[in-house]
């Protein structure tokens, strides 16, 4: 587990890449996010 400190992805640009990404798009990067996104969609058509 990393309890913070250095890390190569964050060194690389690899975070804020893919926040960038997220940002522009609207669609979120992670698994979890874009099923809570698709999940939020389809309640919203049966209110």
């Amino acid at each position: 587990m990393n309890r913070g400190g250095w890390s190569w992805k964050r060194q690389l640009g690899v975070t804020s890449a893919k926040r960038r990404v997220s940002r522009a798009t609207g669609i979120p990067w992670t698994k979890s996010g874009r099923q809570r996104k698709v999940g939020a969609a389809f309640w919203k058509l049966f209110k």
